[in-house]
């Protein structure tokens, strides 16, 4: 056809109404797969393109999510951003970033100029606690990973991963060992620790744990494993937990550093499983938090039409690399 095609022409085509048509390109879930099938194969055949502009003046509305990480150059908020971006294209959406540096007010400013861009919803990763926060919005938002303000949060399960963890160090027979904590600001920070912490005490086999605070990024754990690991070898832990992979990647730069052969000597495991962890020498032992599934669950809880949303906790999986082995024999020191 010469014209443009309208959606009326894209329902002529389908078979359907032009409400169906409508449904489908808003994303939403309850149409029956076999008519949405039928739309998109119309929307193929005839090379529809909808009118953004049209709608939105229409609906008040764009086809677009908005997301506000801390640190895009994070590598697990960078993998998160792209597991976001895929889900919300599978509701025909388009994905709007904005990082907040870790900077509430950033935070703040960028939702708001997500609303005056009549983003469909937003969704938030929290750069530090602000229960306070009483924000009000026309258009649903959603946490993710670390809770923004009093908003619903969707979230791997921060407690039970890091007692995997302690299970796993404590089963190869550790008993010295030190964590490395995210920053007591966050949640999720506090969670991890308090996870493996209690994990450790229950299991009550005459560990010494040393907790030591930190941040989620490679200096604070290159810093902290440097210090830990100069102290002579009966007095240094035999296992350091990092609680983010860029904490467990950082203590990895100091063992080698100080010739702390990894895993003889010292056992490294970390949470998140970025890709670097598979890369690093050797590959890390660390907590797989399902991304794909973190974000297809927040996109979900967006575009959901109930007005009463709560909290979903997805559990994390230990994934055993060679950065973790068993308790150095008494006596053995460090060396290559």
């Amino acid at each position: 056809m010469s014209r443009m095609p309208t959606v009326k022409d894209v329902a002529e085509h389908a078979g359907v109404s032009v409400g169906t048509v409508s449904r489908v390109l808003a994303g939403e879930a309850a149409v029956k797969p076999s008519l949405r099938e039928k739309v998109n194969a119309a929307i193929a055949a005839l090379g529809y393109r909808p009118n953004v502009t049209a709608r939105a003046l229409r609906t008040s509305r764009t086809d677009v999510v908005g997301l506000i990480v801390p640190d895009i150059t994070n590598p697990f908020f960078a993998q998160l951003a792209a597991s976001v971006e895929l889900a919300a294209r599978n509701h025909r959406h388009s994905l709007m970033l904005a990082s907040s540096h870790d900077d509430r007010d950033a935070e703040q400013d960028h939702v708001l100029a997500f609303l005056d861009r009549a983003v469909r919803g937003i969704i938030a990763v929290a750069s530090s606690d602000n229960p306070d926060l009483r924000l009000k919005s026309p258009v649903p938002i959603v946490s993710l990973d670390r809770r923004f303000g009093n908003f619903p949060l969707v979230s791997t399960n921060h407690e039970q991963g890091a007692a995997l963890v302690a299970e796993h160090l404590f089963g190869l027979g550790h008993r010295r060992i030190a964590y490395i904590a995210g920053p007591s600001d966050t949640e999720a920070g506090r969670a991890r620790r308090e996870g493996f912490v209690r994990r450790i005490r229950q299991l009550d086999g005459g560990v010494t744990l040393e907790v030591v605070p930190g941040r989620f990024d490679y200096e604070s754990g290159e810093k902290i494993a440097r210090e830990l690991l100069s102290r002579p070898p009966q007095e240094r832990p035999t296992a350091i937990a990092g609680a983010s992979d860029q904490l467990a990647i950082g203590t990895l730069r100091a063992a080698r550093d100080l010739n702390v052969n990894v895993p003889r000597d010292l056992s490294v495991t970390g949470f998140d499983d970025i890709s670097l962890a598979n890369l690093v020498v050797p590959r890390l032992t660390t907590i797989r938090q399902p991304t794909d599934l973190l974000a297809s669950r927040a996109v979900e809880m967006l575009f959901s039409q109930s007005s009463e949303m709560s909290d979903d906790m997805i559990d994390g999986a230990l994934v055993k690399r060679g950065s973790s082995g068993p308790v150095p024999p008494a006596g053995s020191g460090s060396g290559t």
